[in-house]
This record gives C-alpha cells, structure tokens and sequence, in this order.
C-alpha cells in the first residue's frame, strides 16, 4: 500500500492505498513505452460444461469449429463478432478525444461522448435483455455468453450490458499479456513518471486554509498517513483517490467536510483464485479421457449445482515456449469459484494433487442494473478515478480513467472550461484539422 506524492507545476497526491489485485483484460496494443514486451501466447482449447456434460468444445481444426459452431449457433457468432467490433469502434473514440485534452466530470459524461445513448442506457438494462433485443438466441446467451461473464465478473447475464460488453471484448483471440506478468504494466508506469511513492496507509484527508500577508488565503488538502516512518502530514493542492471508496474496503477519513465525503456502499463481488498442482479428473466433466489432456480451458454455465466457475491450465507468468495444454498430465490448474474449495470438492475436481494455493479478494463490484455511477469530482480539487469501475472494471478502463482525471483536475485549476464535457467534440475535431 501506498501513496504517490507527483512533482511539477502541482502539488498532487495521488492516493493507492487499500490496493487489491484486479483480474482485467489483457492489453489490447504493446506497451512499448516503458520497456515491455508480450508473452508468446499459448494455443489453448475451450471447453464449456453445463454441469452434465460439455455443450461446445473447441477443436484444433478451425474448420471443425466452424462447423460446429454453425450446426450448433447459426450466424451467432458472426453477428456477435460484429456487436463487439461496433461497440469498441466507439469505445476507441476516447483515445482521440484524450489525445486533444478533452475530459469529462462524470463517468456517464464519458461515456456517452464514447457511445452516446447507446452507451449510457447500457448502465441500465442487463446483457442478457440488450442481447435478446438485438436478435442472439436464448441458447447462444445461455452456452456462449454467460460462460464468458462467470469467467471475467464471477456473475452471470444480469450485469450490465456495458460491463457485459466489456467481457465479451475480452474473449477477442487477439489479446495477449505481458511477459512477467500483467502487474509490471503498473510498475512500469509508476517508475516511468518519476513520482515520489510514500509506502504507507492514508487515514485521513481534510481541508486546510493558509493565511497569506496580502490578507488573502489559500486552501490545501492536508493527507496524514501512517508509514514506516510514522505519522505524516502533508499539504496538497490537488487530491485523487485511486483506490475503492466502499464501505469495508476503504480506511481513509474526510474530516470536516461540509457536505460530507461519504463512503458507497455498493458490495464487491468475492472471488476465490485457486492454483491447483495436479491431474484434472476427466470424470467429473462427464467425458473419458483424454478429454483432460485436450482441453485447457473449462468455463461454465450458470447452474446452481456448479461449485466453479471456470478452470485453466495455465504456465509460467514468464513463458518457456512450452504449452501448457500439451505438456504432460500433471499441471498447475487456476479454478475461480465464489466460495474457498474444500477438500471434497478438489477431490472432485483432481485425481491427484500435490500442492493447492488460494487466495479470497473482493475482485471487481457487483453489478446489477440499473447502475448508478459514483461521481469522479468528490470535493472541489478531490477526484475518484475508481468511479469508472461501477460501468466496467478493466485494467484499460481504469487507465482511460486516470487520464481522464488527469485532464479534468489541470483544465480546472487552470479554467480551460472549453475542454470540459464538450458536446459534438467529433465535429469540434473535424472543424479545428
């Protein structure tokens, strides 16, 4: 935990305290810019399990799987295909109004310069209810969709459709990670700015009033923390928080604010992360083997009686250029469930096993429409970048966030209104090339 204490021409504190790992999409292009580099991918075959049998299993033959998929979903897949492509050629239209400095107050503000209405009703209607209007049948929603919301959100076909949306992006073949881990895209970041990081735990943040000799007086945000070091108070301009703000996840205190700062009270969604060492029991899944051997990645769909929600072979976080799916028998297996597994269960699951690791995070919010955003301007120089996660909790939304309040915080102080939450900015930008 910590907090980032950012130079130049302001005095920003940039608050990460009650951090906790995200499980987000993969990075959609290099990141080239702080020395990185993409992990060779891995050709892994997908399985989803109903809880009796398999509906679909994928084949190394892509003709085979056009044929299934064809038999099984008629033009589906297609038209999904072009769903996605429609939905994240406008997503894509926030890189351009970034790159000329625009920003917005407001996480539906953003969102609807991205998608317009489209976008912002998304926050109100579940998945399931814009895909069933727009023509997916029952069954592709039941064995394709939902599967791919348990995997990303731990939730089925009720979450929104933008968050939905968001997930079904994130089934794209052409994503990848980073060699050594996704993580180092934060450290890389964090080294690259330059940013003084303070180790510790923020408690409090309140407003402070200076008096000048002139007679005027300046105001401050003053951030006391508690380090390695001890207590620490320091004087800020400028205050984002970066960290979730909801009640039992939050430690941080605003003193004396009027109206108050208050803490939301939305609930995380549990997720427990398993790493197993062992023999998937091919059994269990309904199939003989080498119907362990062959798949690598098993997702689910949304059946009461299922105490998982998806696993998967996976190899080292940096690549050997083996694939897991074709090594051998014994392999180190990541389930995802809501609740920790018991020993009964992992009996289930493995015919063997040697060594289990779990880990039980609040990994992302609940989501359940209509969705109302929490607001990125808390006080009059206090931002909240995490508000964008209530439409979508993404590594990218997050940065399309960050630079977003990056934005909105330096126009404000300096009174560049005309770079607030401006209307029509496609046209803007056509008139000013």
């Amino acid at each position: 935990m910590g907090f980032v204490s950012a130079g130049g021409l302001l005095c920003t504190a940039l608050i990460l305290t009650t951090l906790r790992p995200c499980i987000a999409e993969e990075p959609r292009s290099p990141p080239n810019k702080i020395g990185l580099s993409p992990r060779s991918p891995s050709n892994s075959l997908v399985g989803i399990y109903n809880g009796e049998q398999f509906v679909f299993q994928e084949s190394e033959w892509f003709l085979i799987n056009v044929i299934k998929m064809l038999w099984q979903y008629g033009l589906n897949f297609l038209r999904m295909y072009m769903w996605v492509e429609d939905i994240m050629h406008k997503f894509m239209r926030i890189y351009r109004y970034q790159t000329f400095e625009y920003s917005f107050s407001s996480t539906e503000s953003l969102l609807h310069a991205m998608g317009g209405r489209d976008f912002t009703a998304f926050l109100n209607t579940t998945i399931s209810e814009t895909l069933e209007k727009a023509g997916f049948s029952h069954r592709f929603i039941e064995e394709i969709v939902t599967p791919a919301m348990r995997v990303n959100y731990l939730q089925g076909v009720k979450i929104n459709s933008f968050v939905g949306a968001v997930s079904l992006a994130g089934t794209d073949s052409g994503l990848w990670s980073v060699e050594g881990g996704n993580k180092l895209v934060c450290t890389g970041l964090l080294y690259a700015s330059n940013a003084n990081l303070i180790r510790g735990t923020v408690t409090s943040v309140q407003e402070k009033t200076r008096s000048l000799k002139s007679g005027d007086t300046l105001k401050f945000y003053e951030v006391n923390s508690e380090t390695d070091n001890g207590s620490q108070q320091v004087l800020y301009d400028i205050v984002i928080i970066a960290a979730p703000l909801n009640k039992g996840l939050s430690s941080i205190k605003f003193l004396n604010f009027d109206p108050p700062i208050e803490t939301f009270f939305k609930p995380y969604q549990q997720t427990v992360t398993t790493f197993i060492h062992g023999q998937l029991n091919a059994s269990f899944f309904g199939c003989p083997e080498p119907c362990s051997n062959e798949l690598s990645d098993i997702l689910t769909t949304d059946n009461p009686n299922l105490f998982i929600n998806s696993i998967r072979a996976v190899s080292p976080v940096k690549s050997t250029g083996e694939d897991a799916s074709k090594s051998t028998d014994l392999k180190v297996w990541r389930v995802f469930s809501p609740e920790p597994l018991t020993k009964d269960q992992l009996h289930l699951l493995f015919k063997s096993y040697h060594a289990v690791s779990s880990k039980t995070w609040l990994a992302y919010p609940r989501y359940n429409p209509p969705e109302k955003m929490p607001p990125i301007i808390l006080h009059n120089r206090i931002y909240y970048i995490n508000s964008i996660e209530w439409a979508a909790s993404a590594m990218e939304m997050s940065a399309v966030s960050a630079k977003n309040v990056a934005l909105l915080s330096h126009h404000r102080w300096y009174g560049k209104d005309q770079k607030i939450d401006q209307e029509n900015i496609s046209e803007k930008l056509k008139s000013e090339l």
